[in-house]
């Protein structure tokens, strides 16, 4: 549909809007690019004063770790059959074959089983066959661009970063799960009552989502610190001390972002017409059944949104997770900061770089999954219905 003549803008403006949208795409994307580059040189290539060595790694091909125009083809055709099937194939499959009501469930063990498919094809099955293709095709297989992924497998295996994921894992887990519960059910009761009481709880919630987050680590550490004498004449002998553990990170960060899901679950029920419940209850269905059965399903796009903000706010969090988790249960971002906190060589600092660019590959597989439901919350948020 062509646009009116009225809303057309001129040639300049768009020349303007397009050279400063280029820019910032420029700006944003270059550091995440090249530190992707970086990581898979040796240090004399990744931190090379020369551009181009740290691009084509000539000390790293030297060493014999580099990639050929094979290698480089059918890498690029994996990845892009890849982000094809994650935004495509992956939620049909999911729609298809989710239980009736368990929508969320299929999307978890969906999102998993395609990035183990991924990692055991991308890193295990792919550079086997690669080898033997390049063992055949002559020159075509011959290495043209140093590459080595010997700071991941050190990163990885030899350091246990490993252990670090599963710990981010757990945090953000548990953060977007009571989040999401507690905010669903608040979020709805306050988008429906009609009392000023509501308007109250969300400005006090307000208010707490604005103070810093080290007022309420400070608030909550002597609990944690002294959670096992509190908790002993319930669990006895056997109470946990809760500081240094996931569990105390989860409080805390659930505490700080559940203002937040609480106000912007609330706007998107609100978008949604009254007459829906109106409707259910006259079909005999009670509150919760309603808000089950009929609310529920029309705000996936809603949830999947706030849920997204929600493990952001947990899996990159520094603060809290560097102040209450001891050394055994750190997660990665404070685990990446400990890379640059000690005497380090060039070895280390590109290890650093490695770990930093692995943690952002759940971030990329998370918005090619759900950026459908990401686009329709959004909207659905920004459109009063």
């Amino acid at each position: 549909m062509a646009t009116p003549k009225a809303l057309r803008q001129p040639l300049s403006l768009q020349i303007g809007s397009a050279g400063f949208l280029a820019i910032w795409c420029l700006l944003a994307a270059f550091p995440i690019i090249w530190i992707g580059v970086m990581s898979f040189k040796s240090p004399v290539d990744a931190f090379a004063a020369n551009p181009f060595d740290v691009v084509f790694g000539p000390e790293t091909l030297a060493r014999g770790n580099g990639l050929s125009l094979i290698d480089i083809v059918v890498g690029l055709v994996v990845l892009w059959i890849t982000a094809k099937s994650a935004m495509g194939w992956l939620p049909r499959m999911v729609a298809r074959y989710s239980p009736g009501g368990l929508i969320a469930v299929g999307w978890i063990i969906g999102a998993l089983a395609f990035g183990i498919a991924f990692v055991l094809v991308f890193f295990g099955l792919l550079p086997i066959l690669l080898d033997a293709l390049n063992a055949i095709t002559g020159p075509l297989g011959q290495p043209i661009l140093g590459l080595t992924t010997e700071h991941y497998q050190t990163v990885w295996v030899e350091n246990a970063f490993y252990r670090n994921f599963i710990n981010s894992m757990i945090v953000t887990a548990g953060v977007v799960a009571i989040s999401l519960t507690v905010g669903t059910l608040a979020g709805y009761g306050l988008a429906r009552s009609g009392s000023s009481l509501a308007f109250w709880i969300l400005i006090i919630a307000l208010v707490f989502r604005a103070l810093p987050h080290s007022v309420l680590v400070a608030g909550y550490l002597p609990v944690f610190i002294n959670s096992a004498e509190i908790l002993s004449p319930i669990l006895g002998d056997n109470a946990p001390t809760l500081y240094g553990q996931p569990l105390a990170v989860i409080a805390v960060l659930v505490s700080i972002n559940q203002p937040f899901t609480i106000w912007m679950l609330r706007s998107f029920f609100q978008n949604i017409p009254a007459e829906l419940d109106e409707a259910a209850r006259v079909d005999g269905c009670t509150h919760f059944q309603a808000f089950r059965w009929v609310i529920m399903p029309v705000m996936w796009p809603g949830v999947i949104t706030t849920g997204l903000f929600s493990f952001l706010l947990a899996y990159n969090d520094f603060l809290v997770t560097s102040l209450l988790l001891d050394a055994q249960n750190q997660t990665m971002v404070p685990a990446i900061a400990g890379y640059f906190n000690r005497e380090t060589t060039t070895t280390d600092q590109v290890e650093a770089v490695a770990a930093a660019v692995s943690i952002t590959a759940p971030l990329f597989l998370l918005v090619m999954v759900f950026q459908r439901q990401i686009v329709s919350g959004l909207t659905a948020g920004a459109v009063k219905g």
